[in-house]
């Protein structure tokens, strides 16, 4: 097994390419593909976190359930969590059409349920980059 600082800076890296792209398909009007991406950075920046606190396996995919978590090794995840927990609509539905009661995703998921997205998993993935005192960079 790799070391937990590797393997919690792959994590944080590609949560980080994940939000760029999520940030392009939102600006390229693929709204529904962008709300997923935005999940995937919020749940890989949890995941990175995990890593870097000594998790050795760190499994699921929910946004909620990771974040609590995390609020085990440091209580601010809690308040963060309850606000971008809601990145959790965008896992399933945002990609299959029988996610959604009608319709299709690339139909059904408009600019602001994109920026919203963003605007969640940027504030989680740079909470998560303070933690583990990593510079941004583009």
């Amino acid at each position: 097994m790799r070391d937990r600082g590797s393997e919690s800076s792959r994590w944080l890296i590609q949560a980080e390419y994940d939000l760029r792209a999520a940030q392009y398909n939102g600006d390229g009007g693929f709204y529904a593909v962008a709300c997923f991406q935005a999940q995937q950075a919020g749940e890989k920046a949890l995941k990175a976190f995990l890593f870097a606190s000594g998790e050795r396996v760190v499994l699921g995919h929910s946004i909620a359930e990771l974040g609590q978590i995390c609020a085990t090794y440091e209580a601010r995840f809690k308040k963060l969590v309850a606000k971008v927990g809601k990145l959790d609509r965008f896992y399933i539905p945002t990609r299959y059409p029988n996610g959604l009661p009608g319709g299709v995703p690339a139909e059904v998921y408009d600019e602001a349920d994109s920026e919203d997205a963003i605007a969640m998993a940027s504030e989680l993935v740079e909470f998560v980059r303070e933690r583990l005192d990593v510079s941004h960079e583009d």
